[in-house]
C-alpha cells in the first residue's frame, strides 16, 4: 500500500507542471485535482485505493496529499511531464509522465523509473506505469 501511495503522489505531481516553453496556457493546471480512475501495470485500482488522495497544482509546484504529503517541483511542455520530487517520501526521486488535459479531465500516465517517457496512455504490460485520470476539484 506504501508503494502504491509513492507512485499514487509522483504520479499526481508530474501531472500537473507547466513551464515557459509550454503550449499550455500558464496556470492551466493550476487548482485541486481529486483522482477518478487509476490504473498500474494494466490493472485498474479499486476507488478506496484513492478516494482521500487530492493533487494541488500552483504554476511549477506541486502537492499531493495521500497517506502522506509529498511535495516538489513540476515542468511540462508538449505532452511530456517532469517531476521533481523534494519534500516527503518521493525527495530526490524524478519521475517522468505524459499528460493531457481535455474536456476538463487531466490524464496523466507516468514511468515510475524515470528513465524514459511513456509511449502511449497504456500501463498493460508495464509493472511501473501508472495511470492517473483526475478532475478539478476547485
Amino acid at each position: 500500500m506504501r508503494l502504491l501511495t509513492i507512485i499514487c503522489l509522483l504520479t499526481l505531481a508530474w501531472g500537473c507542471a507547466s513551464t515557459k516553453k509550454s503550449s499550455m496556457q500558464t496556470g492551466q493546471l493550476n487548482g485541486i485535482w481529486i483522482p477518478i480512475k487509476q490504473e498500474m501495470g494494466g490493472k485498474e485500482l479499486p476507488t478506496v485505493a484513492f478516494e482521500k488522495q487530492q493533487l494541488t497544482i500552483t504554476d511549477s509546484s506541486y502537492t499531493f496529499v495521500a497517506e502522506s504529503v509529498d511535495k516538489g517541483e513540476l515542468k511540462y511542455s508538449s505532452g511530456k511531464m517532469d517531476i521533481y520530487g523534494k519534500e516527503g517520501v518521493n525527495t530526490g526521486k524524478h519521475f517522468t509522465a505524459l499528460y493531457k488535459y481535455e474536456n476538463e479531465i487531466l490524464t496523466i500516465c507516468y514511468n515510475l523509473k524515470g528513465d524514459k517517457y511513456p509511449e502511449a496512455f497504456e500501463t498493460k504490460g508495464n509493472p511501473l506505469f501508472f495511470m492517473s485520470v483526475f478532475k478539478r476539484s476547485r
